[in-house]
């Protein structure tokens, strides 16, 4: 068997679908062979957002979400392989994001939560899982969140170069790279795509807007936009994580309680305005000028990215394809190489990130035999 082919499932915030990556560790960078996107059956979709909320026969309704997420994860491994072309034997282990059903760092006994169960994954597919990678950082008083700095340190840092790469999903984040391995920094800005794509569904029924053309017929209201950064995440200091229990379509309906004479797609670029600005807002406290490198579903908005552009003038903004890397596949990869980390016994968080008292290997393996 080859040690160097592991798998990363990713199923982030926005749930537009489960990414499947199979990378090759085997050379001094992993290298991406093949990849898969599964969509999200809708039933199955609505079932999750559901569970997102806090409501009635959680329990129950986890449970079964639990083992059709794992099969749905299972699914996206096998079609990679079947269309790559390659034997499950040849893969050492799935890296298992899950999906996040609630991250609460900042309760007196902190918690988080992704559901997708690894077992059912590895009965499905054949193959060891590893999962459960956030835990662990919490049990050791951090915030379990954001993982993918200590990946983008090994695989975009420059020595002597300061870096920052930007992860625009549902949540956005940011890892900031100043050229020296021990100043690594990173943290959640806020909402990234998952207020923008809430709105466009609830009012045009699209799943997200198409290069922020919407945003972009409509004309940003500086009142409304004052009050959404007057949340108080935006003024926490790091580390910081956060998602869908502070950013959601109930917050937003309260926030627009006094703004009913909008356009919808004021409303819109008001919002898409609201992640460029928070961004911005964090990326200013770590440094005036730099290299910005963009990654997520938000790298491929051109209104966003333009947007992004005009308020970080000092910065240089492209996507993560100019260091090599396609944009929308950067947390996959992230997962394949927790997995491949967890599997040489490698620490794989940051402390400084995260605000745990220690580095740790994460992550828990559930073999397929």
């Amino acid at each position: 068997m080859s040690q160097s082919l592991f798998i990363g499932l990713m199923s982030g915030t926005s749930m537009d679908g489960v990414d499947a990556v199979l990378v090759d560790f085997a050379g001094p960078e992993p290298k991406l062979i093949a990849t898969h996107t599964e969509p999200f059956p809708q039933h199955l979709l609505k079932g999750l957002q559901r569970l997102c909320q806090p409501g009635q026969d959680e329990i129950n309704r986890l449970g079964r979400l639990d083992r059709s997420v794992g099969s749905l994860f299972a699914k996206a491994v096998n079609t990679l392989l079947a269309n790559a072309g390659v034997d499950k034997s040849q893969v050492t282990a799935i890296g298992s994001h899950g999906q996040t059903v609630r991250h609460m760092p900042n309760l007196e006994v902190g918690f988080t939560l992704q559901i997708g169960d690894p077992n059912t994954i590895a009965a499905e597919t054949g193959i060891d899982v590893i999962a459960d990678f956030r835990r662990k950082d919490i049990a050791l008083g951090g915030q379990g969140a954001p993982l993918v700095p200590a990946f983008h340190q090994q695989v975009f840092a420059k020595e002597g170069e300061c870096r920052v790469i930007l992860n625009i999903g549902g949540i956005a984040n940011i890892t900031w790279l100043p050229g020296n391995a021990d100043a690594v920094l990173g943290f959640d800005t806020g909402p990234g795509n998952t207020l923008i794509d809430a709105w466009i569904q609830q009012v045009k029924e699209q799943p997200f807007d198409m290069d922020g053309e919407f945003a972009e017929s409509g004309t940003t209201d500086e009142k409304l936009l004052k009050q959404l950064l007057s949340h108080p995440y935006f003024a926490l200091s790091y580390p910081k994580s956060t998602g869908r229990e502070l950013f959601n379509g109930a917050w937003l309906e309260q926030q627009l309680e006094n703004f009913a004479n909008l356009d919808e797609a004021d409303i819109q670029s008001t919002l898409l305005d609201l992640t460029c600005r928070s961004i911005a807002q964090d990326v200013y406290k770590l440094s005036w000028e730099g290299e910005l490198y963009v990654c997520g579903g938000g790298a491929l908005n051109a209104a966003l990215m333009r947007r992004l552009g005009a308020l970080l003038p000092g910065y240089s903004i492209q996507t993560t394809s100019a260091l090599g890397v396609d944009p929308k596949w950067v947390e996959g990869i992230a997962f394949a190489w927790l997995a491949e980390r967890h599997h040489r016994g490698q620490p794989a968080n940051l402390p400084a990130v995260t605000g745990a008292s220690r580095e740790a290997v994460l992550g828990a393996r559930f073999p397929a035999a």
